[in-house]
């Protein structure tokens, strides 16, 4: 099963210290229990008992050390902070911020040069200290052009840093808060180590009403030597924006954990109310709800999945997860949206009650999206992409399932952010004509009226200059990419026909959803709306796959995982 049951799951496919951390979180949270749990939300507690928990057992040392600065079991393995990711968004979005945040401070610090404070990171962790991400600002927001946290020299490898920094995550108890500015004297980019803990670090506030402490923090007079510097130039510059890259990946397995959990519960509370004379699932539009959430959040996984075997294979001639990744951050997230909705409109009313897990599930899926760029930042980047995606795919090795216990060392080593437009891919095709099933044909009809649509009718001067307009194409080209990646890890995992087609039954439909989108706008010229109709088209009917997903996948799930009270 796709789906993780932190009952049942042993983790077979990790190696023993993996699987030793993976199933001592799961006690930790079990042995909590649902009402500690929620007691805590409600009360926006901060999570100390599980950070001692993770001090204690050292997991953050052992996943986030890169193995050059640890022993053998210490190793930066997407592959396996995959499902720890899922396992704390299941349990909670708080518990999975500290790591995220965390994970964002620490990318800076194994990206630079500095070995000092590499080796002293690895020695914080090991301690079972956390880290932060100063980026952001109160009145820039992500803007790092207009950064003002200002870097002074004052010779012989001394500095002061003066400024402010904003929605930074960790900042009230982070050892080291790795702080982007500017050097005064030549506006060159800095990254460089602060103790929230120093008597010149101000704490102003928490910013928002959350277990998670998100700071807004000043530095006065910080005093900074070399030793502190992490990077300068355009290898800051870098460093920030290939942090990033690593950090999105993980909001999607959140929104993944968030919903596989909401969904548990939401099939057992339907499946054991009588409504009229008949149990909830009885009813058709609620099976159609589940079915969906279902195909939805396995094509979630599936994604995310292959996302990681791109990202731990990738290289210097090999960057196709910088379009994988944004889409895991924004195609995922928005879709574990979809699922809660679907969800919500199962349970209704259930889904407000303070003792329901899915109560604070509706509430935090909302952040995924809006959290490592927007969802529309994102969208601008994937774009950049299209051309070389759909007009001039290249020769490229086949990407095998990556779950070996390997250092992933090029993610700290990514290389210059420029020439995002030079990136190659390998021809789609071939996923797609790998499998022939009903909706998978239909999907490839709207792919190839899209590519015509590209290319009879393109995009205008005008159009170029409408977000909107382009967010549009920019989805129609995600869809495109999602299946590919769901198609290539369907075989990997073998997941059944029906299944399968059962997912392209809802990517049909989201494809002809933004069809008529493209068509709608205002600015769409006559030729690009006619060629809209093009693609838009119905789904295979079969009510004979449907009826096997839900008996065989949907139903089945009822009563199989409950939280310890």
């Amino acid at each position: 099963m796709m789906l993780l049951n932190p009952k049942e799951e042993k983790f077979e496919n990790l190696d023993n210290k993996s699987r030793e951390i993976m199933l001592k979180t799961i006690e930790f949270f079990e042995k909590r229990g649902k009402v500690k749990l929620k007691a805590d939300y409600e009360a926006r507690e901060w999570y100390s008992d599980f950070l001692e928990f993770v001090k204690k057992e050292k997991i953050f040392a052992t996943l986030l050390t890169p193995t050059p600065y640890g022993n053998e079991n210490k190793r930066w393995d997407t592959y396996r902070n995959c499902f720890f990711s899922e396992i704390l968004g299941f349990y909670g979005l708080p518990y999975w911020y500290t790591w995220q945040v965390s994970i964002l401070g620490l990318g800076p610090i194994w990206m630079g040069k500095n070995d000092k404070v590499k080796k002293r990171t690895a020695q914080l962790l090991d301690n079972g200290e956390i880290f932060a991400f100063g980026l952001s600002e109160k009145q820039h927001g992500a803007d790092l052009y207009s950064s003002e946290m200002a870097l002074t020299p004052l010779g012989n490898g001394k500095y002061v840093a003066d400024g402010g920094k904003y929605y930074i995550g960790n900042a009230n108890k982070a050892a080291i808060v790795s702080t982007f500015g500017k050097d005064s004297e030549t506006d060159e980019y800095v990254f460089f180590a602060v103790d929230s803990q120093h008597e010149n670090f101000e704490l102003i506030q928490n910013v928002v009403h959350s277990q998670n402490y998100v700071a807004e923090y000043n530095l006065q007079s910080y005093p900074i030597t070399d030793d502190d510097i992490l990077s300068k130039g355009q290898e800051a510059w870098d460093s920030a924006l290939n942090t990033i890259n690593v950090g999105k990946f993980n909001l999607g397995w959140a929104s993944i954990g968030i919903c596989t959990h909401a969904f548990y519960e939401a099939i057992n509370h339907a499946s054991n109310r009588n409504l009229y004379g008949k149990m909830v699932t009885e009813f058709p539009h609620i099976r159609q709800l589940f079915v969906d959430a279902y195909a939805r959040l396995t094509a979630m996984k599936l994604f995310a999945l292959r996302n990681a075997d791109y990202m731990r294979s990738a290289s210097e001639n090999d960057r196709r997860y910088l379009l994988y990744n944004p889409m895991t951050k924004m195609k995922v997230t928005t879709q574990g949206e979809e699922v809660i909705n679907l969800l919500w409109d199962v349970i209704a009313a259930k889904g407000f009650e303070k003792d329901m897990y899915f109560e604070s599930a509706a509430q935090d899926i909302r952040a995924l999206p809006k959290l490592e760029g927007t969802v529309h930042v994102n969208m601008a980047l994937i774009i950049k992409f299209m051309p070389n995606y759909f007009f001039s795919p290249d020769d490229f090795p086949v990407i095998e399932k990556r779950c070996d216990s390997a250092n992933d060392d090029f993610l700290f080593n990514q290389g210059p952010t420029r020439g995002l437009g030079k990136i190659r891919f390998h021809d789609y095709n071939i996923a797609y004509n790998s499998i022939n099933l009903p909706n998978i044909s239909i999907f490839k009809e709207q792919i190839k009226a899209f590519k015509e649509l590209l290319m009879a009718a393109p995009v205008t001067e005008d159009q170029q200059k409408d977000i909107d307009f382009l967010l549009i194409l920019g989805e129609l080209f995600t869809l495109v990419g999602y299946g590919q990646l769901i198609i290539e890890n369907a075989i990997i995992h073998k997941i059944n026909d029906a299944l399968l087609d059962q997912i392209f039954d809802f990517m049909i439909r989201d494809f002809s959803k933004f069809a008529l989108q493209l068509y709608s706008k205002p600015s769409s010229t006559d030729e690009q709306m006619t060629l809209s109709q093009k693609m838009i088209k119905k789904a295979n009917v079969d009510s004979e796959r449907f009826n096997f997903i839900w008996k065989t996948y949907v139903y089945p799930l009822n009563g199989i995982y409950e939280m310890n009270p």
